[in-house]
């Protein structure tokens, strides 16, 4: 079958008008598509690919392995039996959204933007960030390094995709993403336009050295700060909304200063902040939130610790979830050292990577790999066939 190629008068037609809307429309302070960096060379190099560098890292991350089993992935309820309750693959097209949103409105390159909001949670484990200490806790025991799914999620696309090959994404995808963290809340971000290739690789390598060390770097864009506060903005509202579906807590829960602040319902919570975010950001080399909205932001996230994150209903089954991950943590390592050919570790995982990961990566973090890679069910499935006796079928 004959490869259609695009006649180059209309190739390089398409190429000047995506300068010149990025130059028409972008902010002096935006991240325009031509400031990408990459790791590698790509068969098409972005000067001449119609589709703008970020826009193409986009198109890579939704194609991945790893963006697929999204799907199965918690965001922060597990074990409740309800479809309306929000899952990884729905909070980050949400992030997705209300990022592109501030930064349509402060001229800012909305590609990028996509790029690191769909992105952002790859690295993320089976049953969340309770699944997520458990397996810093394990991998820290074997091999002294510390585990975030920031680091993670880089790992994921940038070496473990195509068999251990990578996807050769931007630099400032991949900064964007390792410099997320949504945990931790500021009232101003201030990008480190300075930011170079080989800073990026030493904060990177500090994520596994230095514990919490990801939550102290900042990106280098303001697409990139706009996206780790939408991150907040995202989850905080959407996790009150299903928490009163399952029955946690009730509306009226919520103390009344923060209600008339940021609001009780995610649709106030999402358009207050994000107005008040491009009011104190347009123009500016900042995102900013005003000192009322972020103290409303940060007691809402206190309630919410409280009242969702550390509720006994939504926490009693977590010393069975932690041994889980001590079982099959143990049992892949046992199977590695004896190359147990039957264990999915190998069978399923390890056969498909290349030779140079198989041969570069120590058996502990291979491990950490396989696991912060599956989805909650193939968890589940995983440590039934571990722990459950097979049935040997009927026989005459």
């Amino acid at each position: 079958m004959e490869n259609t190629t695009l006649k180059s008068d209309i190739a390089k037609n398409i190429l000047e008008s995506n300068l010149k809307r990025e130059h028409k429309t972008f902010s002096k302070n935006a991240c325009f598509s031509n400031y990408a960096i990459r790791f590698g060379n790509e068969t098409i190099p972005d000067r001449v690919n119609i589709r703008p560098s970020f826009f193409h890292d986009t198109d890579k991350i939704i194609h991945s392995l790893a963006y697929t089993r999204y799907i199965d992935k918690t965001q922060v309820f597990y074990l409740f039996e309800n479809d309306h309750i929000t899952h990884r693959v729905l909070h980050v097209q949400l992030v997705s959204k209300i990022a592109r949103v501030i930064g349509r409105a402060l001229s800012l390159n909305e590609d990028l933007i996509e790029a690191i909001a769909l992105g952002h949670d790859l690295g993320h484990v089976p049953y969340g960030h309770d699944g997520e200490r458990k397996l810093n806790e394990l991998l820290h025991s074997e091999t002294s390094e510390y585990f975030c799914h920031n680091a993670q999620s880089v790992r994921a696309l940038q070496l473990l995709e195509q068999k251990g090959k990578g996807l050769n994404l931007t630099l400032q995808v991949l900064d964007g993403i390792l410099c997320h963290n949504g945990e931790l809340m500021l009232d101003q971000y201030n990008p480190d336009y300075k930011k170079t290739k080989e800073k990026f690789l030493e904060e990177y390598e500090n994520c596994w050295k230095i514990e919490k060390f990801s939550k102290d770097i900042i990106s280098m864009t303001l697409e990139g700060c706009v996206m780790r506060i939408s991150d907040v903005i995202a989850y905080i509202g959407r996790d009150l909304e299903d928490a009163i579906i399952l029955g946690l807590i009730e509306r009226n829960d919520i103390p009344q200063s923060i209600v008339e602040t940021i609001g009780n319902t995610n649709a106030q919570i999402i358009n207050n902040l994000a107005l008040d975010i491009i009011n104190n950001s347009f123009q500016k080399k900042y995102i900013k939130l005003s000192k009322e909205k972020y103290d409303a932001l940060n007691a809402f996230y206190e309630f919410s610790k409280e009242a969702i994150y550390q509720n006994p209903k939504k926490s009693h089954q977590d010393d069975k979830i932690k041994n889980m991950f001590n079982v099959l943590f143990e049992r892949y390592l046992k199977d590695l050292k004896a190359d147990n050919t039957k264990s999915t570790i190998i069978k399923y995982y390890l056969k498909s990577m290349s030779d140079d990961y198989r041969e570069k990566t120590s058996n502990p973090k291979i491990v950490c790999d396989y696991i912060a890679g599956m989805t909650d069910d193939y968890f589940n499935k995983e440590f039934q066939n571990v722990m459950i006796p097979q049935s040997f079928g009927y026989k005459v």
